[in-house]
């Protein structure tokens, strides 16, 4: 009982959680606007390691971590794009098509590391280092557990806050949920439904992205086969959970982080 308490009250446990939540919750925003808009991305698991894999890549050829972060954004993006073109344009079964990407992904990553890297693993790549906070990082448990953290997991904040705002205070953001909840009355009222759904798409592309980009250059410095362990289908439940609140996807993608942070120790 004693380890288990020492486990529990542990601010390293509480610090691994919010590293191991961060991907899960920048996908699960993602899939927010996604689903607000009326679509149903669940391709995220091959965005985020799309995101990784630019990452590295960019990470690599460049020397500059900054570089790598804009090339895994474009990637991610770039699948979104598929899917967007798929499922809204086209009109077909975003399921499978999420489903296919997320495959293809695998295989598409999994072939170029073969076929870019000698000896078909990824090297090491510049990233970003913990961030501390002046005075704060200092302070007992919440230093360890909130202000030594990777830039990404401020950043990520930042986004929630953005988001929220954005959709819930904004007129573009009730536009974005008219089209959820009504696209024909959108239509019918001057609301250009693809549009809005193509930028929430995008966007969706951009968070999943950024979160396969944290794996790479906030966490490990390098890219293997799978790396986003099905993170993207536990952000899908992130978003139920938070019942399509980017706020609610805070403490909803904790939840899972602590659990698989406590499952780690």
């Amino acid at each position: 009982m004693t380890d288990l308490f020492d486990i529990v009250t542990s601010a390293t446990l509480y610090a691994a959680a919010i590293r191991l939540a961060l991907p899960i919750f920048l996908a699960a925003l993602g899939e927010t606007f996604a689903e607000r808009s009326g679509l149903v991305n669940v391709g995220l698991e091959g965005m985020m390691l799309m995101g990784a894999f630019g990452a590295v890549l960019g990470s690599d050829v460049t020397g500059s971590a900054l570089a790598g972060v804009a090339i895994g954004l474009l990637f991610a993006i770039l699948v979104a794009a598929i899917q967007g073109f798929v499922a809204i344009n086209l009109g077909g079964d975003q399921i499978v098509c999420g489903i296919a990407l997320n495959i293809g992904a695998l295989g598409v990553t999994a072939f170029l590391v073969r076929a870019i890297w000698e000896g078909g693993n990824a090297p090491q790549v510049p990233g970003f280092s913990a961030f501390h906070f002046p005075i704060l990082a200092d302070a007992p448990f919440l230093g360890v557990a909130i202000f030594q953290q990777s830039i990404f997991v401020y950043v990520a904040l930042v986004l929630a806050l953005i988001s929220w705002w954005a959709l819930m205070k904004t007129g573009w953001g009730l536009r974005m949920r008219g089209c959820g909840e009504d696209p024909l009355a959108c239509e019918s009222l001057g609301i250009p439904v693809k549009r809005l759904r193509w930028q929430a798409m995008l966007i969706c592309g951009g968070c999943a992205g950024l979160g396969g980009v944290f794996l790479a250059l906030g966490q490990l410095l390098t890219f293997s086969d799978g790396m986003s362990g099905g993170r993207g289908f536990i952000a899908l439940a992130v978003v139920i959970i938070a019942r399509w609140s980017p706020m609610l996807a805070i403490p909803s993608a904790l939840l899972f982080g602590v659990v698989e942070a406590f499952a780690l120790r």
